[in-house]
């Protein structure tokens, strides 16, 4: 489906946000690991939290679905089941690579496949830390899915640096180390979403500028009933958009405020985004509030390798902010952006220049030329089914002297499945 996107006159409204997804991913899997019953409210609709929800039933946990309200009788760490067939990953590398440290930790042999999308990305990095505790994988070329994994000897401790600062990586090892008699450490130096560890309350040690994450059987896992905090990765695209728009006031509630995630808050802010954020409160272990935005003066901006992990879903939308800055803006330290659902990079650069903007792509990011007055230029965009490109794209695109299209639009429902309408809401 493509979808034609007009120049908006204005931008005016309160959007309800969809629920965060990573929340929603690891809220199944640690309520399956609970011994009893967790009631979790507010689950993501989207289609990458479902996948894990339909891999957890193909492990024998029982999952109720009343509307966006989930009910899981958790079986505990040792009460998953054979599957009696492939555990079908999706579109989510989330699903794949967290439930990856769950088989190899459980012992229970499986099968992990997902779309032709999720078999392009590699699973390398976490295909080397389970082998090292003790799990058998096979894998496509030794990289990519389908994955076959089993763990007939028992399961190793294992001291793990963090390579890269990923959240995926770092719970898939916590997650096998959940199974083991002795402890499992992650050390992670620089900072990556931290919801595994706050959900699952395990121990943190600060030492120096890095974090040690311990793991072991020894941990209980918590009941995990509350409810789920709105997308912040979601926000930020309606929060580029109220600041780059001449006529704009966007209020969103409800908003999942995690230090490791609102990175690009703190970005739009040091741009001169007018930004309010209110109604400060708890959900369970996470932080919410209400934020707010309206027409602004933007001013360039630096992203730097240390500051990537914590807006890494969120910097296709902040280039498009980029675009309209007063000066020259930069992006360095970003090629993990290149192993995405599409090379993100790529995919910007040729948005960017279809839109007849001002810029240089580098392997590890961009250096743009903003204009506060810039005007986008009408094109056919390509999403490569990859729903922030789209939703990046539909932002962009508003800003133009004519419509755009936006090929393989329906791509935003892996993320955000109210998005169009949400657009329209605003718009109208």
């Amino acid at each position: 489906m493509d979808k034609e996107v007009s120049p908006a006159r204005a931008l005016n409204g309160t959007i309800k946000l969809p629920p965060d997804k990573s929340i929603s991913h690891r809220s199944v899997m640690f309520a399956s690991l609970h011994q009893g019953r967790s009631t979790i409210r507010n689950f993501s609709s989207a289609a990458d939290p479902h996948s894990t929800i339909e891999c957890m039933r193909g492990l024998g946990v029982a999952i109720r679905e009343d509307g966006n309200t989930v009910e899981v009788e958790g079986t505990g760490r040792d009460g998953l089941q054979l599957p009696e067939g492939d555990l079908d990953c999706g579109n989510s590398g989330t699903t794949m690579r967290l439930l990856s440290g769950i088989i190899a930790g459980s012992g229970v042999p499986a099968r992990l496949v997902g779309d032709e999308s999720l078999s392009a990305r590699t699973m390398k990095r976490i295909i080397d830390p389970l082998t090292e505790m003790g799990a058998e994988i096979t894998a496509r070329e030794d990289d990519f899915a389908p994955l076959d994994i089993s763990r007939p000897r028992s399961l190793k401790p294992l001291h793990f640096p963090l390579p890269i600062p990923s959240a995926q990586l770092k719970s898939c090892v916590l997650l096998a180390g959940l199974f083991g008699d002795e402890q499992t450490e992650v050390i992670e130096t620089l900072p990556s979403r931290d919801h595994t560890e706050r959900l699952l309350n395990l121990t943190i040690e600060e030492k120096g500028e890095k974090k040690h994450i311990y793991s072991s059987r020894e941990d209980g896992i918590p009941e995990q009933s509350y409810r789920i905090p709105n997308d912040f990765s979601a926000a930020a695209f309606w929060l580029v958009a109220g600041a780059i728009h001449p006529n704009a006031e966007i209020t969103l509630p409800n908003v999942g405020m995690n230090p490791t995630r609102f990175g690009a808050l703190n970005i739009l802010k040091q741009m001169g985004a007018a930004i309010t954020v209110s109604n400060e409160h708890d959900e369970g272990a996470e932080p919410v509030a209400d934020l707010s935005v309206v027409s602004s003066e933007l001013q360039p901006v630096e992203i730097t390798e240390e500051i990537v992990p914590n807006c890494i879903d969120e910097i296709p939308i902040l280039m498009i902010a980029m675009l309209y800055a007063d000066g020259v803006s930069r992006i360095s330290g970003a090629e993990e952006l290149r192993h995405k659902e599409t090379d993100r990079l790529a995919a910007m650069a040729e948005m960017l220049e279809k839109a007849g903007a001002d810029f240089t792509e580098y392997k590890d990011g961009f250096e743009i030329k903003g204009d506060p007055n810039f005007v986008s230029e009408s094109a056919s965009f390509k999403s490569y089914h990859d729903h922030r490109i789209a939703m990046s794209a539909a932002v962009l695109s508003m800003m133009g002297d004519q419509s755009s299209q936006i090929q393989h639009a329906e791509c935003t429902a892996i993320s955000y499945p109210s998005f169009w309408d949400d657009l329209s809401l605003l718009t109208n």
